[in-house]
């Protein structure tokens, strides 16, 4: 099993990197712009970066199902095998020529995250993890930092306003409060600088199961957690927050007063 989660790691981390070039094609292009029926934008550079994955995964693994945001479930729900796709992680960035979004692709083994790559293909950095291999940025080791309390801690959020619609609005502002610096570098970027020790902790108010499967195994192997706000270590939560191990308990219990 080892093994075979190796070469899942290595085909995952390929086709990632392969969708990640397609996007540069229409990154900083001035690309038409689409609206999807929950009015969050869609470009062509999504639907072929999504296109690739599934055709590589059909091509490889034509037994496994595949989940992802723009064409939705493909193949057997009773799988062992489920790959989770977010071909651009961060479209409203990469709209605006913004260089912090993500091709993700995540994999599940019998319903447990057990594989996620996340490409910044206009960063030129990856992340990737497997588990009980490790998290690796760019072909090195990565671990989450050693910061223990939140007032030494960078937090990040995808959005600096609107927690209130979420219920989250006193949660958001406890946070602000005991945090000794916060910024708003959102989507994946975000939970890829907590897992490599750059911030201490990520919270978004609204996840999807594509934004959050990647990010599993590489917080979990980095030494952190992803967890939604209830603290379940879940992807199929509503919302996601990424932290390191010796804050944890000082956010949860922020939060926890919700």
């Amino acid at each position: 099993m080892p093994n075979e989660l190796r070469e899942l790691l290595d085909f995952a981390h390929e086709i990632a990197w392969q969708a990640g070039k397609l996007t540069l094609r229409y990154f900083q292009s001035g690309v038409a712009v689409d609206q999807k029926a929950d009015e969050s934008p869609v470009t062509v550079a999504d639907r072929e970066s999504e296109a690739f994955l599934r055709t590589a995964i059909a091509a490889r693994y034509p037994g496994h199902a595949v989940l992802g945001e723009e064409a939705g479930l493909s193949g057997a729900s009773d799988t062992t095998y489920r790959w989770i796709l977010d071909p651009i992680d961060g479209t409203r960035s990469f709209i605006r020529g913004v260089p912090l979004y993500g091709v993700m692709v995540g994999l599940e083994r019998e319903g447990q995250p057990v594989v996620g790559v996340v490409n910044l293909p206009a960063l030129g950095e990856v992340v990737y993890a497997a588990s009980g291999h490790g998290c690796w940025w760019n072909g090195r080791p990565c671990r989450v930092s050693q910061i223990v309390t939140l007032r030494e801690s960078l937090l990040l959020s995808s959005v600096a306003s609107g927690y209130e619609q979420y219920g989250k609005g006193d949660a958001f502002q406890r946070l602000l409060a005991a945090a000794g610096m916060f910024r708003t570098w959102g989507d994946c970027y975000g939970h890829l600088l907590v897992a490599t020790g750059r911030a201490e902790a990520m919270i978004d108010p609204i996840m999807n199961i594509w934004d959050a499967a990647a990010l599993f195994p590489i917080l979990s192997e980095a030494g952190g957690s992803y967890t939604d706000w209830q603290g379940r270590p879940i992807i199929a939560g509503d919302d996601g927050i990424s932290s390191n191990a010796a804050v944890r308990a000082e956010l949860m219990q922020l939060i926890g007063q919700l």
